[in-house]
C-alpha cells in the first residue's frame, strides 16, 4: 500500500483535515475521485467513530485517501487561569442556556486506540497534528504499508519528524486556517508564526523528505508558488469548507465570504490552543483572556459553540479560515480539484513563457 507521495495522486490537491465533522467521507471522496488527496479527521471522534467513517468511505471511493490524527498533549495548563476563564464564560453560558463543559475530560483524543485500528485495518495514509510520533508509532505503520505525514511549523520541528522516521512533512504557515499544529504550545511564541513561502524554503534546507505545504492557499497560481519553493504539493482546508459536500455549518460557510467578517485573528478562545479563525463577538470578548489551555478550554466552550450554531449566532461559533478566506469559491468538491489543476497548469505555462522571452 505504501508508495511515494506523488504516486497517492493525480494532481497536487491535498484536501486538509478540518476537525468537527467538515472533513467527511462525503468530501473526501469526492476530491479522491477528481484526482486529490483527501483526509478524514479522526480529531475530536471516538476510535469507534473514525473507523465507522472509514468503511463508510472505502463503499465511496477506491482512491487512496488519509487519517489525521491528533497527538496526546500534556497537560500543562494552570487550574487557577482555567478557573478565571470559566467564571468569565459565566454570561454566555446564561445567553446560551447552556452550561460550560468540563475542562477535565480526556486529553488523549483516544490516540492509542485509533492508532490500533489503523494497525489492524490500514488506510493508505495517516498524518499527525499537535505532535510528533514516536519512531516505534511510524515503524509500525511502515509496516503494515501505511504513508506517514507529520504536520510542522518550524525547521526544527519538521528535523525532529525526519529523525523519528516519517514519509513526508505537511509545513503550516502561520496563514492557515484552523489550529496551528505546534509540537510545543508555549504562549511566548503566539505572535511568532512564519509565512508559508519563507517556511518551506526553510524546511526544505533542513530536511530531505517531501514537503506538503499548507496555509492560505486558495488558488492554483498558489500552489505553482510553494512547489517553486520547494514542496511536492499543496495542502488546502478554507477552499474546501464552502464546497456542497463539506460537513461545514451552513453559518460557517456564509462567513467566509460575508463582508461583515473583516479579517483573520489567530485566537485561544475556542479551545486554549492558537488558532487562526474570523473575528467574530466571541474572538474579541473572549481571545485576549483565553489561557493556554488545550483541551480543557475546548471542553468547556464545546456547548457553547454548539448552542450558538443551532441559535443561528455566527458570533459566539468558532469560525475557523485562513487568511484567504474571502477567496473561497462556492464548486463541488471534484470541480474545485479540477479547477486548480487547471490553474496550476496555466501558472506553469506563463512561466515558461516568460522565461524564453
Amino acid at each position: 500500500m505504501s508508495s511515494a507521495l506523488t504516486d497517492l495522486y493525480r494532481y497536487p490537491v491535498v484536501q486538509a483535515p478540518m476537525a468537527g465533522g467538515v472533513s467527511c467521507p462525503q468530501l473526501v471522496s469526492a476530491v479522491a475521485e477528481a484526482g486529490g488527496l483527501g483526509f478524514l479527521a479522526a480529531g475530536y471522534k471516538t476510535a469507534d467513530g473514525m473507523y465507522n467513517e472509514i468503511k463508510q468511505l472505502r463503499r465511496m471511493t477506491g482512491q487512496p485517501f488519509g487519517v489525521n490524527l491528533f497527538m496526546p498533549q500534556p497537560n500543562l495548563a494552570d487550574p487557577s487561569a482555567v478557573e478565571v476563564y470559566l467564571h468569565q464564560l459565566a454570561g454566555e453560558a446564561v445567553w446560551y442556556e447552556t452550561p460550560l463543559g468540563d475542562p477535565d475530560s480526556s486529553g488523549d483524543d483516544g490516540y492509542e486506540a485509533k492508532l490500533a485500528i489503523l494497525l489492524e485495518d490500514p488506510v493508505p495514509v495517516v498524518s499527525f497534528t499537535f505532535g510528533c510520533p514516536t519512531r516505534d508509532a511510524l515503524d509500525a505503520l511502515a509496516g503494515v504499508g501505511t504513508y506517514t505525514v507529520v504536520t510542522v511549523t518550524s525547521p526544527e520541528e519538521a528535523q525532529a519528524a525526519q529523525w523519528a522516521g516519517a514519509d513526508a512533512i505537511c509545513v503550516q504557515g502561520v496563514e492557515a486556517g484552523g489550529h496551528q499544529s505546534t509540537h510545543r504550545d508555549d504562549p511566548q511564541t503566539d505572535d511568532t508564526g512564519t509565512g508559508l513561502l519563507s517556511l518551506v524554503a526553510q524546511v526544505r534546507e533542513t530536511v530531505q523528505l517531501p514537503l506538503i505545504a499548507s496555509g492560505g492557499i486558495m488558488r492554483g497560481s498558489q500552489i505553482a508558488a510553494v512547489i517553486a519553493a520547494g514542496a511536492e504539493a499543496a495542502q488546502l482546508g478554507t477552499a474546501f469548507l464552502v464546497c456542497p459536500e463539506s460537513g461545514a455549518h451552513l453559518l460557517h460557510k456564509q462567513a467566509l465570504t460575508n463582508p461583515l467578517f473583516v479579517r483573520t485573528a489567530l485566537t485561544r478562545a475556542f479551545s486554549g490552543r492558537p488558532a487562526r479563525g474570523l473575528v467574530n463577538r466571541f474572538v474579541r470578548e473572549h481571545g485576549p483572556y483565553a489561557p493556554a489551555a488545550y483541551p480543557q478550554v475546548h471542553h468547556v466552550t464545546s456547548g457553547l459553540r454548539k448552542a450558538a450554531a443551532k441559535a443561528g449566532d455566527a458570533q459566539g461559533m468558532a469560525l475557523w479560515a485562513g487568511q484567504g478566506h474571502r477567496m473561497a469559491r462556492e464548486l463541488p468538491a471534484g470541480r474545485l480539484v479540477e479547477l486548480l489543476a487547471e490553474e496550476l497548469d496555466a501558472a506553469h505555462a506563463a512561466l515558461s513563457t516568460r522565461s524564453t522571452q
